[in-house]
């Protein structure tokens, strides 16, 4: 799973996932703004989606592309969730017919438990996570070029 696409045109909506084996947290975006705002959970079994409630998600945004947090260790070593937020991504992409980029989430989830403790507690701390994850990716999106429009 690549982290940003080869070729990069404007706009582009994207929806962002923060794995989970009970949960994903969601959020759509748009790289023209750099924002994203969180949706409402998907319920997961042992790391499998809801996929009903995840196609309507889809339906409803139609995005371009899905952004997975990969959650990495520490020391930059990958963990038994990280390799099913990846697996869960292939998924997508196989599923769903969207290209599916994988970046670093790491301590996204700690900074969503900050924004809650802060006043932001209408929104589940995974989706949060989620906006996160990809307004992060939106930040390192590169720039169109002539060439690319």
């Amino acid at each position: 799973m690549d982290v940003y696409p080869q070729k990069v045109r404007q706009p582009l909506t994207v929806l962002a996932f923060d794995f989970g084996t009970k949960r994903i947290g969601v959020a759509a975006g748009q790289s023209i703004t750099g924002t994203a705002q969180a949706l409402d959970l998907i319920p997961a079994r042992d790391g499998i989606p809801d996929w009903t409630a995840l196609e309507a998600l889809v339906k409803i945004w139609q995005p371009d592309a899905f952004v997975v947090g990969l959650p990495f260790n520490m020391d930059d070593s990958e963990s038994e969730l990280t390799l099913r937020a990846r697996k869960f991504g292939k998924r997508l992409e196989g599923r769903l017919h969207k290209p599916c980029f994988g970046i670093d989430e790491r301590l996204t989830s700690f900074e969503a438990r900050g924004e809650i403790l802060r006043g932001n507690r209408d929104e589940a701390v995974d989706s949060i996570a989620a906006r996160l994850i990809l307004e992060s990716w939106f930040a390192g999106l590169p720039a169109v070029t002539d060439d690319q429009q």
